[in-house]
């Protein structure tokens, strides 16, 4: 059953250790009760993709995922007949002395030839109720949204040479976008929308402590704190959540308790991916934004 508030959708995220703040939490609730797509758009590592991942285990629903990439078409993304199934039955037709043409060509275009990808596996009828997760759309070409369109509008896809599917039950549907490029408005008018940013520091401190409790309270404080500086610096790729969950496992992995300048040094090739950006923070900049860092994630003192 799908959750019937917003508090109730908030929960079913927390319960899989996604910690959604309250528009996005609305944002989802509407989506699940309205029977929309949505349409999440922000910068690569803020967790949209895990919003579908989690909505999958905490509704039990398959989780089909389509990953775009440039130059998906309609065999990758929707479905493919089985071409050498299909030749090998017409040759048996043949050689049994099957001669009708018009019956043949309708055997060897039934549903046991028709090879399901993601699109049409997630609206199948006789399969479970599904998660459909189109990510990273913007990776695709622009003429692959076209092909959306029917089963975004309608959760039905139409097959010239078998018929109409329709789905039984609607997928629930996760779309997201990094914005290297701009989704046409065909298909943001079709979707519910939300732009997933970097949390808080309030927030990613939760997140932390859910996805990495074995990281200290101290050490988990400064990290979060560095890295909301950090995403104030001019780097080529700002650090994610997912960086900073991996950074702070790698700081206790090596019994680190506190962040100290030589270890985030040694280290930040699991916070940052790019040399130049490694090369930028490295040293001086490192040792001052340590400095910031624990003077911000220090317990208040009580007034005298």
């Amino acid at each position: 059953m799908l959750p019937a508030t917003v508090a109730e959708t908030a929960a079913l995220l927390a319960a899989g250790g996604y910690v959604a703040d309250q528009a996005l939490a609305t944002t989802v609730h509407l989506a699940l009760g309205m029977q929309r797509p949505l349409f999440l758009e922000g910068e690569p590592g803020t967790g949209k993709t895990e919003i579908a991942k989690v909505l999958a285990a905490g509704l039990n629903r398959r989780l089909v995922r389509l990953q775009c990439y440039d130059g998906l078409d309609l065999a990758a993304a929707a479905y493919e007949w089985d071409h050498a199934r299909q030749l090998m039955a017409i040759r048996i037709a043949e050689a049994a002395g099957d001669t009708d043409r018009h019956a043949l060509a309708a055997d060897i275009y039934a549903r046991e030839y028709l090879q399901a990808r993601p699109l049409l596996s997630a609206i199948d009828p006789d399969q479970p109720p599904a998660v459909l997760l189109i990510d990273e759309l913007d990776r695709a070409d622009e003429p692959f949204e076209a092909f959306l369109l029917e089963v975004l509008a309608d959760f039905q896809l139409t097959i010239p040479e078998y018929g109409t599917v329709h789905a039984r039950t609607r997928p629930v549907v996760i779309i997201t976008s990094n914005r290297t490029r701009e989704v046409h408005d065909a298909i943001r008018r079709r979707c519910l929308y939300h732009w997933v940013d970097y949390p808080d520091a309030a927030r990613e401190r939760e997140i932390l402590a859910r996805k990495a409790p074995q990281v200290g309270a101290k050490l988990s404080a400064e990290v979060v704190a560095f890295v909301q500086r950090l995403r104030g610096e001019d780097l080529f790729k700002l650090p994610g959540v997912a960086e900073t969950i991996d950074w702070a496992g790698a700081l206790a992995y090596l019994d680190q308790h506190e962040l100290v300048p030589a270890a985030v040094d040694e280290t930040l090739g699991v916070l940052l991916k790019y040399q130049d950006d490694i090369a930028k923070v490295r040293g001086a900049e490192a040792a001052r934004l340590v400095a910031e860092a624990k003077q911000a994630a220090a317990p208040a003192k009580p007034f005298a």
